[in-house]
């Protein structure tokens, strides 16, 4: 076999893959088998292989491998894997269980075996993943599901873009349920792109402690008030609260600075859900235990996200204002749908307050989140709002993005030879703030800097020297500041006697995005945002600005882009911004889109033209 006839030119594809998960006794585990054939020289990549687990969610275990040669001869794996972490897109950090296999080469086969231990009661995330990178000639997929006699569970599942052919899930008389699927067309990965886990084919496994209502609003209903009750048994000390609240507000403050008040003094309490995961030996000597209502709270001045959220909203209540709890979905790894009937996806908790007639949320148990803004995993999510009724369908407000930005500002020296170098303040507004903040806050000041001035060197298009400066503030919710000392050699060029300078120093970002012709995902961006650049350059002594581009400004509504460049006697400002109101665009917008992108990199691609003084034009 040297080719797939259904996946033209494919490096590699899947020959079969196996799939089977076990939900029985205290742990689930999953044992996963793939053969992979080697069609290409590109494809002999398949020999490293990486699979990513989450730590907090078990752990990869007993993995065998081996290459079968195209002679049918067996090379067996006999090395160890080893932990590599994985960051991804702003931050997201995975850990891999990484191997090689010997002697890979075009022609071969690849096998390789190993289970996922997930960590106690991890039943609510049963799944199959059909989709793979590779294409998948066949596949098999079983679920020995979850059975208690003294509590008994009840399962159903659902389906997401089966492939053209597969038949539903069945269940056999031994309560397994089997799937078969073939001809699987390889997944494609895009940037910016909706969760993988809404893109690709996909069964999900819901469990139920109660027998599945058919009627979604039955089952809302009947959930809500559930909840409802729950969450009134946790903030039920009104007394307690009352007493808080009269060492935090006075009587004179206005309703939002009572709120403020609130917000920041809950803020301060510690968050144990942004700690560094304890040892069991470590949990022991601590002998902390969990709060069970929000007095032990207050008393002990700890408790993890969720309870710090439903600690505001005992404190709101207590100040005298209409406040709700609301569970929402997080947006990060999947789209909620009510009619999925699955409570398990409303994972995440904030507060609703009315204020003025306006319905205000919050998330202070968020760490690093400022007043008035919720972590963007939490924005524009349908959620419930609770009350003794069963509750009612809310949704979250999506950010300006005014409300999160970058702003840099950079004080430059232009040098004889071309060179650009100086000082740059870079500020971190709203969620870009909160997201390096959460990235980075079990690092150390090593580790921090490294990833501010990576991240510099990343918005420059050449080479560049990045030198952090300052100290920035990494624990609080005020915008992040950082400064840092740069030099962009070369970045003027020379053509006879004159020289040439591009306005889009910090246009890298912007340099490639959109510029495939083709696109097969949806866009989708975490929430909308701002950049803007503010340059002053100051030239040689004797050197003069010939000509200045005409100012660009592209307004199309949801995206506004503007470029321009002024010229002094002896400063040359330079200006761009560009605001980006966009969260969700259909493929078909797709060409629209990558238009408004070129236009925003033809005009970071234009020119100053200068006049070097003296030596420097002769030379």
């Amino acid at each position: 076999m040297t080719a797939e006839p259904k996946a033209p030119g494919a490096a590699a594809i899947i020959l079969f893959r196996e799939v089977d998960r076990d939900d029985r006794g205290l742990t689930a585990h999953e044992d996963v088998y793939l053969r992979i054939k080697i069609l290409t020289e590109e494809g002999r990549k398949y020999g490293d292989v990486e699979i990513p687990f989450l730590r907090e969610q078990g752990n990869i275990v007993n993995v065998h491998a081996r290459t079968i040669l195209p002679d049918g001869t067996i090379a067996n794996f006999s090395g160890k894997p080893f932990d590599k972490l994985i960051v991804k897109a702003r931050g997201l950090k995975y850990m891999a269980k990484t191997f090689t296999l010997p002697d890979v080469q075009v022609g071969c086969i690849l096998e390789y075996f190993y289970t996922n231990d997930f960590a106690e009661h991890f039943l609510f995330d049963s799944h199959w993943i059909l989709s793979d990178e590779l294409f998948t000639r066949s596949a098999r997929f079983s679920l020995n599901q979850y059975e208690n006699t003294y509590h008994p569970f009840h399962l159903r599942w659902r389906w997401n873009k089966l492939p053209e052919g597969t038949a539903a899930p069945v269940e056999a008389p031994n309560h397994v349920v089997t799937l078969e699927a073939s001809n699987i067309p390889a997944f494609q990965t895009e940037d910016y792109m909706p969760p993988e886990n809404e893109m690709k084919s996909r069964v999900d496994f819901i469990y139920s402690e109660d027998t599945f209502e058919m009627d979604p609003q039955k089952y809302w209903k009947k959930w809500g008030k559930v909840q409802n009750e729950q969450l009134e048994s946790f903030i039920g000390k009104r007394k307690a609260m009352e007493e808080a609240v009269s060492t935090i507000v006075l009587p004179g403050d206005s309703p939002e600075l009572k709120l403020r008040k609130l917000y920041a003094r809950v803020q301060q309490i510690r968050n144990t859900s942004f700690e560094e995961v304890k040892t069991e030996q470590e949990q022991k000597r601590a002998n902390e235990k969990e709060p069970d209502n929000v007095e032990k709270i207050w008393q002990k001045q700890y408790g993890s996200g969720q309870e710090l959220t439903w600690l505001f909203l005992a404190l709101a209540r207590a100040a005298g204002f209409e406040a709700y709890g609301v569970w929402v979905p997080d947006r990060q790894n999947y789209f909620f749908l009510p009619e999925m009937m699955d409570g398990h996806r409303l994972d995440a908790n904030v507060v609703m307050v009315k204020v003025g007639g306006k319905d205000m949320f919050f998330d202070p148990g968020a760490e690093f989140i400022p007043f008035g803004l919720l972590p963007w995993v939490e924005t524009a999510v349908q959620g419930m709002k609770l009350d003794r009724d069963g509750g009612s369908w809310v949704v979250t407000p999506l950010p300006r993005s005014s409300e999160s930005g970058i702003q840099r500002k950079a004080e430059l020296k232009l040098s004889e030879t071309g060179d650009l170098e100086g000082k740059l303040f870079v500020t971190y507004t709203g969620l870009e703030a909160t997201d390096r903040r959460v990235a980075e806050r079990l690092a150390d000041d090593a580790d921090r800097k490294k990833f501010l001035e990576e991240e510099v060197h990343e918005t420059i298009p050449a080479a560049c020297e990045v030198e952090l400066a300052n100290h920035p503030d990494w624990k609080g919710v005020d915008p992040l500041q950082a400064e840092f000392g740069i030099k962009v050699p070369g970045w003027v060029s020379g053509a006879g006697r004159r020289a040439f300078l591009a306005l889009g120093l910090f246009s890298a970002p912007e340099k490639h995005l959109f510029d495939h012709a083709a696109r097969v995902q949806p866009i989708y961006f975490q929430f909308p945002f701002q950049r803007s650049d503010d340059i002053s350059i100051e030239l040689p002594l004797g050197w003069q600005v010939s000509n200045v581009p005409q100012p660009q400004k592209l307004d199309a509504k949801a995206i506004v882009y503007s470029i321009e460049a002024k010229k002094d006697t002896s400063l040359l400002h330079l200006s761009r911004s560009l605001d980006f109101d966009v969260m969700l665009l259909p493929v078909e917008n797709y060409a629209n889109l990558r238009r408004i992108f070129q236009i925003v990199r033809t005009g970071d691609e234009q020119q100053v033209t200068l006049q070097p003084g003296g030596t420097a034009a002769a030379n």
